[in-house]
């Protein structure tokens, strides 16, 4: 059984229930054994010991040392710490690189233990490498988020009016844009403008994986500001920075995707509002509501005839289809331009507040092969 495990998992079995115990009926079938015996062998004695050894040679491993399991902590610390979040897959890479090592690997606990320790130093060269690239001005200004009371931190007076509602900023930092609105725009615009005077530098992770980032952005997002304040410095600083590096690209995105539902919105509002117009008038046109009515019945009544047979005669000849056609195609011209128009009564009165902020923060630009609808709103707002 020793045997038939180790060639299975490359280690030794703990205890006798490690084994399944239709595999230990199988083999004790095979071997003519009674299968109560596996239970009665002496997991402590010289026998176990000898049992060990041989099988160990025959696969040719040899017995794992604690400068093995070193080398295994400071190869996960500096190979896959940074690239695997998962402790469980970590463990399994332990594993396969004893077996490909021909090395026994240490107990399934002691595996778990010493993934832990891996796990631990990388995150403190992670965070000593964070801090090292953060200049002091920038060190104190993210000590500043979450300095003060005990509930989170107190910021300047002048700080606090801008944030809005007396929330601290970190509070702030951490919400999403509300509904699309000027209000939720500016209140983006300003988040981006103060994310960025905290001047992280732009390469501050480009040597780190994504996965990580967010991992750690997410541990700050959860924390509350007095538990941060309780941290390590290099902790604190480097879930700080994690958090506002993150949130600098998804405020960005945010402020551009408030932009786009803004110009919608913008557009939907005149598209609404000349429509409610046209329609009041498209129904003082006397009689072309009856003359639609009377050509819809002839082609159901009559769908395999021709348009001269069929239609002609109910709305007066060919004259007079030309007649509507013309009038819709000037209703349709004049639908455009009143759009148009309307479109730009509620930009100059209303909505322009919204482009000069949104200018200084962000760095637009336009893609010629773009047709969506967004695009060509907004080009026609300008």
């Amino acid at each position: 059984m020793l045997l038939k495990f180790f060639e299975v998992e490359a280690r030794f079995p703990e205890t006798d229930r490690e084994v399944p115990a239709a595999a230990v009926g199988y083999v004790a079938q095979q071997v003519k054994v009674p299968a109560d015996q596996w239970a009665a062998y002496d997991w402590q004695g010289d026998r176990i010991k000898r049992h060990r050894k041989e099988i160990r040679k025959a696969f040719g491993f040899r017995a794992g040392t604690e400068e093995d399991q070193e080398r295994l902590a400071e190869w996960l610390t500096a190979e896959l710490c940074g690239v695997e979040l998962s402790r469980e897959r970590l463990a399994e890479a332990v594993v396969a690189r004893c077996r490909n090592d021909l090395v026994e690997p240490p107990p399934p606990a002691k595996v778990r233990r010493l993934v832990g320790k891996a796990v631990r130093d990388f995150d403190t060269r992670f965070c000593r490498t964070t801090v090292d690239r953060l200049s002091h001005a920038t060190r104190s200004r993210l000590e500043d988020l979450v300095a003060g009371s005990e509930d989170g931190g107190e910021e300047p007076a002048e700080d606090r009016a801008v944030a809005g509602g007396g929330r601290s900023f970190f509070t702030e930092l951490k919400a999403d844009p509300g509904a699309p609105g000027l209000e939720s725009l500016f209140a983006e615009v300003d988040k981006l403008q103060r994310v960025r005077k905290l001047d992280l530098p732009a390469d501050l992770f480009a040597d780190v994986s994504e996965k990580q980032v967010d991992a750690w952005r997410a541990r700050a997002a959860k924390e509350y500001p007095a538990n941060l304040e309780r941290m390590k410095p290099p902790m604190r600083l480097t879930l700080l920075a994690a958090l506002c590096h993150v949130r600098h690209t998804e405020i960005t995105d945010s402020l551009v995707e408030l932009f786009i539902q803004l110009v919608l919105k913008i557009n939907t509002r005149a598209e609404k509002k000349v429509d409610k117009e046209l329609t009041g008038e498209l129904k003082k046109v006397r009689g072309k509501e009856a003359m639609m009515l009377r050509v819809a019945e002839a082609a159901l009544s009559e769908p395999s005839g021709t348009v001269r047979k069929v239609i002609y005669p109910v709305v007066g000849g060919e004259k007079t289809l030309k007649a509507l056609a013309a009038e819709a195609a000037a209703n349709e011209a004049k639908y455009k331009a009143r759009i148009r128009t309307v479109l730009r009564s509620a930009y100059s009165a209303h909505w322009r507040r919204m482009l000069t902020p949104l200018l200084k923060a962000l760095t637009l630009k336009c893609n010629p092969l773009c047709q969506s609808r967004s695009s060509q709103a907004y080009w026609m707002i300008h």
